[in-house]
């Protein structure tokens, strides 16, 4: 029998909404958090970007205390932090501070990517060469971090030895996913913008996986797109919101997230629609019966552990209806 009612997480990249200021994005980042955690998600993920206007998401650390500060149960991490951008060490310590004031409740999600433009991410970079290729050794570093006291290094992170925070590998292409496996690490994959390789990570992933201190088998999340709303008409209404917000990327433009329109047909061009509708490629979208169907699907061909969901949708009370709809069909409800 397919398993649907598996535990389903909350990814937010903070947009800011047209008419929003910066502190208006991260009220409404704590107050989704808030409503999710009332209804059960299990974690709360922030995201990185740089050098993006429509994006509040540059301090990923910051946000996350800020979630952590407001917030009671739920687990709040990094979805995620892109290394090549930081120190191992810094990391370590900041998350380790973190995880002493509010103990078991931080994952720390790792990309591989700078999350943004090459000449904003020469201006982040910790040194002249390719951090990215160093991915492997960094990640080995904060497993040492935060692991027992006695496998410590003359390096430690203090606050960080011995909160075992968890790790998760985190990718978009092939690469990561035999990083995860190899280290025997919990993979997340970003189907919600690159679904393109999905299938081929999570085999890759799964295949190579080698059990370690940390995992005994692979853990598998997938990172959607969800709009559910009361019918597949209003969903499809509400999705051009995502839509656009693809469009943005696609264009290269600053445009906070747009309100839904009527007709996308009128906003953009052919080819836009194929690049942009290629990101977002893996939705779930309509009413409760439609997207329990989707699923349903989605399960019976990869059977993962736990869904990440994102939902780029203006209005934040039908944001959290959203959000609320899909619990319900995972719960059976």
């Amino acid at each position: 029998m397919t398993n649907i009612n598996i535990p389903i997480s909350v990814l937010n990249l903070a947009p800011i909404r047209q008419g929003q200021e910066p502190k208006d994005a991260i009220d409404a980042m704590v107050d989704l958090a808030q409503a999710v955690e009332g209804m059960g998600y299990k974690r709360y993920w922030i995201a990185e970007h740089h050098n993006t206007p429509t994006l509040v998401s540059s301090a990923t650390s910051i946000l996350i205390k800020h979630t952590l500060e407001h917030t009671k149960s739920i687990r709040v991490g990094s979805g995620g932090v892109m290394l090549p951008n930081h120190s191992p060490l810094v990391v370590a310590e900041q998350f380790g501070t973190m995880a002493a004031i509010y103990p078991d409740r931080l994952d720390l999600g790792l990309g591989r990517a700078p999350g943004t433009d090459m000449m904003t991410a020469q201006a982040l970079r910790r040194s002249q060469n390719d951090t990215v290729y160093t991915f492997p050794e960094d990640v080995m570093s904060l497993l040492t971090y935060f692991g027992p006291e006695e496998e410590q290094g003359y390096v430690r992170a203090y606050p960080g030895a011995d909160t075992h925070i968890p790790i998760y590998i985190l990718g978009s292409s092939t690469d990561s996913a035999y990083l995860a496996a190899k280290l025997g690490l919990p993979y997340v994959f970003a189907s919600h913008f690159a679904p393109r390789y999905m299938e081929e990570a999570i085999s890759i992933y799964r295949n190579r996986f080698q059990p370690s201190e940390y995992l005994d088998s692979p853990y598998m999340t997938v990172c959607l797109n969800v709009i559910a709303a009361e019918t597949d008409e209003e969903a499809k209404r509400e999705s051009t919101t995502m839509q656009q917000f693809f469009l943005n990327v696609v264009r290269g433009s600053r445009t906070p997230l747009q309100p839904p329109v009527e007709d996308m047909d009128a906003v953009w061009s052919p080819q836009e629609k194929e690049m942009a509708s290629s990101m977002s490629s893996v939705t779930l979208m309509g009413s409760k019966e439609t997207i329990k169907a989707q699923l349903t699907s989605f399960q019976e061909k990869y059977d993962v552990n736990e869904i990440m969901a994102v939902s780029y949708i203006f209005d934040p009370e039908k944001q959290k209806r959203s959000y609320q709809i899909f619990k319900d069909i995972v719960d059976g409800k």
